[in-house]
């Protein structure tokens, strides 16, 4: 069973909706200004960059897009990493499970999809963390486009900032990412 290691509290939701870096509405361009390893968070984003032939090198996905479910062509398209993960992570939350899952899969070898029971969303923010400088986290910025947050110690402290003013175990998280 996971357990919330942190939840967000609702006086920092309104921060969320400043993007990490610039926001892409396509998909090359994006691509050309990304570093590497990519990690996705999203299904959307996810499907954008499979169809424009990269697979990201991590990526999760809870199988919606804007609280909806995604379509089959979505779906079928996110079936052929090298390896899955499943987890559980309620909304506003970030479980133990999840920062496991996704300080292995930055490791790993090859590909990986991390398949989120609940809600993927929080996850860009320990990405950062967890991250090697220069990777692109990229993840969706509702009716805008894509956001892609280059890895640095810029992204790091922000991401930082708003990880230890979440309710919870700021302490037990860094410790499970390795940060």
């Amino acid at each position: 069973m996971s357990e919330a290691v942190v939840e967000l509290p609702e006086d920092l939701r309104g921060e969320l909706k400043t993007p990490l870096g610039e926001i892409y509405t396509d998909t090359e361009t994006l691509l050309r200004d990304a570093g590497d390893p990519i990690i996705a968070v999203g299904d959307m984003v996810t499907y954008h960059l499979l169809q424009a032939n990269r697979r990201p090198d991590v990526a999760l996905v809870d199988g919606k897009t804007k609280r909806e479910r995604v379509g089959r062509e979505v779906l079928d398209a996110i079936d052929g990493f090298d390896h899955q993960i499943q987890v559980e992570n309620p909304p506003a939350t970030l479980t133990d499970e999840l920062l496991e899952a996704l300080a292995e899969a930055i490791d790993h070898p090859g590909t990986l999809v991390i398949t989120v029971e609940g809600e993927e969303d929080l996850a860009a923010l320990p990405a950062a963390l967890a991250a090697p400088d220069d990777a692109a986290i990229v993840y969706g910025q509702p009716d805008e486009g894509m956001v892609l947050a280059p890895v640095d110690e810029d992204v790091r402290a922000r991401c930082r900032d708003l990880l230890e003013r979440m309710d919870g175990d700021y302490a037990r998280l860094a410790a499970i990412l390795g940060a």
